[in-house]
């Protein structure tokens, strides 16, 4: 096994995540890879990380599904070693529309993943983070939303409150776990150039339609909000603790 530190990143494969798994492979991390449905898309991901000079796995996995989560940790333990960092990273957001309007089955499957599962994430980061010890900055970064503070009205409203549960997850894991050395902070990104708004809330012209409306007048891009990430997950950021940080270009 490697002595660099072992990083999981759940959905790893596409947007934030996947520039997440970039950086981290060229900030000396041996990355786990978590997809659930594109694996070329996890592979060029891994492949990306080996260019940088880290082993790395792809693992499949629903990050909604309890009995997925255990393997996908399962496995990368088995592949890399015991975990050192987690990047609780995987969502959806489900087709915009006002809360009136929506589909009961798309917000229970928005919950399902970003919040429950999220939190079944975070738990068996929480359990493998503790069992390593004797590992030096270990972390916990849960990506959060602006979404939370915002309300997401007229588009996804069940989003918005699946990403305040993610805050105050992170806050109460936060002290439960700073005890033991390991530090839990979140992320909360602005709108960021992915293909979420196509594939997942069905508005393809969301980016261009709000970009104006953003203080620095244009959305961010992955690597921005992957930064973030890493400095959270650094020990630069060593007395950071239940922190939401937020990356929204002023909104």
């Amino acid at each position: 096994m490697s002595d660099r530190p072992v990083l999981l990143v759940t959905g790893g494969s596409r947007g934030i995540g996947a520039a997440v798994c970039r950086f981290a492979a060229g900030r000396g991390y041996d990355v786990a890879v978590n997809y659930q449905g594109n694996a070329q898309a996890a592979a060029d991901v891994v492949a990306a990380c080996g260019r940088a000079g880290a082993r790395a796995v792809a693992i499949q996995g629903d990050m909604g599904n309890l009995a997925d989560i255990a393997r996908v940790f399962a496995e990368a333990k088995a592949a890399l070693g015991p975990l050192t960092a987690v990047v609780n990273n995987a969502a959806i957001t489900g087709k915009s529309s006002p809360l009136a309007k929506s589909d009961p089955q798309v917000i229970r499957a928005c919950i399902d993943l970003n919040v429950t599962g999220a939190i079944l994430v975070a738990r068996e980061a929480a359990q493998a983070l503790l069992a390593n010890d004797g590992a030096k900055n270990r972390a916990i970064v849960n990506i959060s939303s602006i979404a939370a503070g915002l309300g997401s009205p007229n588009e996804y409203v069940w989003y918005a409150a699946s990403k305040a549960a993610v805050d105050s997850m992170t806050i109460g894991l936060a002290i439960e776990l700073a005890p033991a050395g390991i530090r839990v902070n979140a992320v909360a990104p602005g709108m960021t150039q992915t293909d979420i708004h196509a594939l997942s809330t069905g508005d393809a012209g969301r980016v261009d339609r709000i970009a104006p409306t953003i203080p620095l007048k244009r959305v961010a891009e992955p690597e921005e909000i992957a930064e973030a990430v890493l400095f959270a997950l650094s020990e630069a950021a060593s007395y950071m603790v239940g922190s939401i940080i937020r990356v929204g270009g002023g909104r």
